[in-house]
């Protein structure tokens, strides 16, 4: 599966929205990719699994790249 991980870079600073990244990861539950960034240091807001259109439409965007963890 793949999903969408939304993100902060310093897990220290106050969230601010307009800083919010996000990276696509694949994996087969939220609570692994959880594991995997653990140690990168940052403040994870948000996991969520794409499938069907939604992935689709993500794919198509020039932002797409699947991240190797």
């Amino acid at each position: 599966m793949i999903f969408k991980v939304y993100y902060q870079e310093v897990a220290t600073e106050v969230p601010v929205r307009e800083k919010t990244k996000a990276m696509y990861i694949e994996a087969e539950t939220e609570e692994e990719i959880r594991k995997k960034l653990s140690g990168h240091g940052f403040n994870i807001e948000f996991v969520q699994q794409l499938e069907g259109k939604y992935l689709e439409y993500e794919q198509n965007h020039q932002n797409y790249k699947l991240e190797q963890l």
